[in-house]
């Protein structure tokens, strides 16, 4: 059995569904709140983030990078999907974006948007709960835009955002734009080129679970789960 230890709203996490659900592999979810620090869950990932994949047999895999590669590495060559190139090179590219929208886009854009907007309405006053600190959203609203304009640059000049066929790289920056969107954070309308790739991805099979999210007492922007916004 596949367990994978999750937060909904955590981009990470929602890559690696989306890499599971791409693979074929039937896992169960399990939420984790993070914030809670369980022993159980520290002794998995002592970081305290998820995601955190569990397979049989009592193999325990930490961080969407480790994740996805092991994902590739033993389900891959057995099927017919594969999200990472055979050329090296190739792979290379692959992992360059994975690591810009696993590291670069979440440290300017999504960890603000849901730390502020989602994760401190759970947290109690001494844990700096509270109401959104807007300077950092619209930081994150800024920064946001030089990243669609580099998703619509590369989705212009290639068939998938890393080469000719989809890959990791193109799982990892919908996951980040998904949190983004359900927050309304996303400004679609400056760029054709990034939203007509988003609506190839969001409309595969494997983006459903993802749409069918929703936070406690938030309830997602219009376009969230509309396949033709």
């Amino acid at each position: 059995m596949t367990i994978l230890l999750y937060h909904p709203m955590c981009p990470h996490s929602r890559f690696i569904r989306l890499a599971l659900s791409e693979y074929g592999i039937e896992a169960d979810l399990v939420e984790e709140k993070v914030q809670e620090r369980r022993p159980d869950f520290l002794a998995l990932n002592p970081a305290g983030a998820t995601p955190v994949l569990l397979d049989e047999p009592d193999i325990v895999v930490s961080g969407a990078g480790p994740a996805a590669e092991y994902l590739h590495e033993v389900y891959a060559a057995s099927g017919s999907v594969r999200l990472m190139p055979d050329n090296p090179v190739e792979r290379a590219e692959v992992r360059r974006l994975m690591d810009w929208f696993n590291t670069k886009f979440f440290a300017e854009v999504s960890t603000w948007l849901v730390h502020e907007k989602i994760t401190r309405r759970f947290l109690g006053p001494h844990e700096g709960g509270g109401g959104p600190d807007m300077d950092a959203v619209r930081a994150a609203r800024a920064n946001i835009r030089s990243h669609l304009n580099y998703i619509g640059w590369l989705a212009a000049k290639r068939n998938w955002l890393a080469g000719d066929e989809m890959s990791y790289a193109d799982l990892a920056a919908a996951a980040h734009l998904s949190c983004a969107d359900y927050l309304g954070d996303v400004p679609w309308a400056e760029n054709e080129n990034a939203k007509n790739w988003y609506v190839r991805v969001k409309s595969r099979p494997s983006f459903r679970g993802l749409l069918g999210d929703r936070v406690l007492g938030m309830n997602p922007a219009p376009v969230y789960a509309d396949l033709d916004f």
